[in-house]
């Protein structure tokens, strides 16, 4: 099976996914979305209310902000793959649990063998206590941390610069960092 086909079935899965209670009061799954040999994964927290609605990553105000980021250094939205630790919504966007981010790793980590990206963007300390351990993010972000694996650098999630606009610079210098490894 090509590496296109597997992704596409890994998104049937995953759009059919009752492993956990949220499919109950889900619209739509967000699998992701991005080539299939992008050399970037964004992997972000768990999708909104306008992924929720739409099925695609980062549709809201925090891919607004997210897409913008990329721009400024050099980068595409259409050339990364972006996806989030969870691939259905929780109830009023709270912070998800242990179960239901156990029930969507195996999903993550499929995606991640996939696409297999040169790095791996970690929004948020969901996406970096989910992939690499218990780092808080105030300290952890700008940083690269490598595995036999992988290579993942550390930033703050969108919704956390919104809700706290003074992190915008370093989200943006964060972002410049990110840029020069890729050079």
């Amino acid at each position: 099976m090509s590496n296109r086909d597997a992704l596409a079935e890994l998104h049937r899965e995953i759009e059919e996914c009752v492993r956990c209670p949220l499919y109950l009061t889900r619209n739509r799954a967000v699998p992701g979305e991005g080539p299939i040999d992008a050399k970037i994964m964004l992997v972000g927290e768990a999708p909104g209310a306008a992924e929720d609605e739409t099925g695609r990553p980062f549709v809201g105000r925090s891919g607004m902000l997210l897409t913008r980021l990329l721009k400024e250094i050099g980068i595409g939205r259409e050339d990364v793959f972006i996806t989030s630790v969870l691939k259905s919504r929780p109830p009023r966007n709270r912070v998800p649990n242990h179960s239901e981010i156990d029930a969507c790793m195996p999903y993550l980590m499929r995606q991640l063998a996939i696409i297999n990206p040169r790095v791996v963007v970690l929004l948020g300390g969901i996406a970096v206590s989910s992939l690499i351990g218990p780092w808080k993010i105030s300290e952890a972000h700008g940083r690269f941390y490598e595995t036999e694996e992988r290579l993942f650098f550390i930033t703050y999630h969108p919704s956390a610069v919104l809700r706290s606009p003074q992190l915008v610079e370093t989200m943006r210098a964060d972002f410049r960092l990110l840029a020069k490894e890729l050079t």
